[in-house]
């Protein structure tokens, strides 16, 4: 520091002139990039802050979703009691008042409901234009929020939030106002509540069955419920930071996909819901996945979240279950084939099959297996086949009645067709059927006439 006269005139330190015409020269070392540094910095911090601020504005005078409508409000008994609930139609007529309501208005539910809500609490805290603007799918759980000061029954004023949705009919009109009302806004109250709702909620994921994560813009965990650690045998604090490369709990291929989906969220930021096959090497796992952009307070993209359930269990039983129907059905298919086509023994050698239905090519090769396993079986010299029970005669049907009397008679038995009705008899001839060496009767009485002649039988003997 020296003493002495500048060109600016004499000055103090603080820039103000100096008495008797002395001058404090300073010699200046400011780091004026450092200082710009900081200015910047320092604005950024007061636009967040204002933007902040603006979120919270726009949080009451706006949409707020169902969780965040459970986060927010200061519930007046705690977090584990029911706030105060008061419903009312658009004349403003209340439908439903609870204990939490009577504990803050004052008013018992007998005394309240029939009653003009603005009689009770001195507000119409929703005005006509604003129930009829919101106009949302129940689905989504929206609510809006408001404030308005408000008296007791003993006249006492107090400020009140109301966070309410509008409830509408199956035609779409309005059915009543719903709210959830809270008192004042108690910072500590709001923070200790925030906590215990926050430990309810971690409760509830937790003991979820399926696997929740929260992962930033990077890819990386920042939150998962204890299920997921369990299912991979880690602590959770071993996924904070890291993607799912880094990770490494599944292979390099499943690591991809798994990112690919993620990435899919955040470039269109909408949520995906789709089944994936995931193979991990030994074996394909099965899941039903949920994915779904995380934001901000300001709704700006900051994450992706996840609700993941495996169903390769679930798929595993449905495949042994199909599988097993199928044995069932097939079984079933066999008997129905049996019964469908009985082998009937009528006398020593001699064989009768009747034959009802449609026949298609599974049928005829189950025909001619069951006539030539009986031929065999029981030495028989003549075997009956009665197709007076077959519905029309085809190609296929001819070709099948001639093949299994072809396949008979290389057995050494002799084929009797029955039941030959006129229209049967023109199809075949029209059909070009060989049925050279094949008897054809009329009924299958005259076949077994025919079978049981004493004659016939010494022939077949010879």
């Amino acid at each position: 520091m020296v003493a002495g006269n500048t060109k600016s005139g004499n000055r103090q330190l603080d820039g103000l002139p100096a008495p008797g015409g002395m001058s404090a020269h300073i010699e200046d070392h400011t780091d004026y990039k450092a200082e710009c540094r900081a200015l910047r910095a320092r604005v950024e911090e007061l636009e967040h802050e204002l933007a902040s601020r603006r979120g919270e504005i726009e949080r009451e005078r706006g949409l707020v979703s169902a969780a965040a409508a459970y986060m927010d409000p200061p519930f007046v008994g705690g977090a584990m009691q029911v706030p105060a609930l008061i419903h009312w139609r658009l004349d403003g007529t209340v439908t439903r008042w609870n204990d939490a309501a009577g504990r803050l208005f004052g008013w018992s539910e007998g005394e309240a409901v029939g009653r003009r809500l603005s009689d009770l609490v001195a507000a119409d805290p929703v005005s006509p234009e604003e129930v009829q603007a919101f106009d949302h799918d129940p689905a989504e759980s929206f609510f809006a929020t408001t404030t308005s000061a408000g008296t007791t029954r003993e006249g006492n004023a107090i400020t009140c939030r109301w966070t309410y949705a509008v409830l509408r009919d199956e035609r779409g009109d309005v059915r009543e106002i719903a709210a959830i009302v809270d008192e004042g806004d108690d910072p500590r109250r709001r923070v200790r509540l925030l906590l215990e709702r926050n430990q309810m909620l971690l409760q509830l994921v937790d003991n979820s069955p399926n696997v929740m994560f929260i992962k930033d813009a990077e890819g990386r965990y920042v939150f998962l419920n204890r299920h997921y650690a369990r299912a991979l045998g880690r602590h959770v604090i071993e996924f904070l930071g890291k993607d799912e490369h880094e990770f490494g709990a599944t292979p390099p291929g499943v690591a991809d996909a798994i990112v690919a989906k993620e990435r899919e969220v955040l470039a269109s930021g909408r949520e995906m819901r789709y089944q994936e096959v995931l193979d991990y090497g030994s074996q394909d796992y099965y899941f039903f996945t949920v994915k779904f952009p995380v934001r901000n307070e300001r709704g700006e993209l900051t994450g992706v979240g996840g609700v993941v359930r495996e169903d390769t269990d679930l798929r595993r039983a449905e495949a042994e279950r199909a599988a097993l129907q199928e044995q069932i059905i097939a079984a079933q298919q066999e008997a129905l084939r049996e019964l469908s086509t009985p082998l009937i023994p009528l006398a020593d050698g001699v064989l009768a099959m009747p034959i009802v239905g449609t026949m298609d090519g599974a049928r005829a090769g189950q025909i001619m297996e069951t006539l030539l396993t009986g031929i065999s079986s029981q030495r028989a010299h003549t075997a009956i086949l009665d197709v007076t029970g077959v519905r029309a005669v085809d190609a296929l049907v001819a070709h099948a009645l001639t093949r299994t009397a072809r396949a008979a008679q290389m057995l050494g038995a002799r084929v009797v067709l029955t039941g030959i009705r006129p229209e049967v008899a023109r199809a075949l001839l029209e059909l070009g059927a060989d049925l050279s060496g094949i008897i054809t009767l009329g009924t299958l009485q005259s076949g077994i006439a025919h079978a049981l002649r004493p004659t016939e039988r010494r022939r077949v003997a010879q």
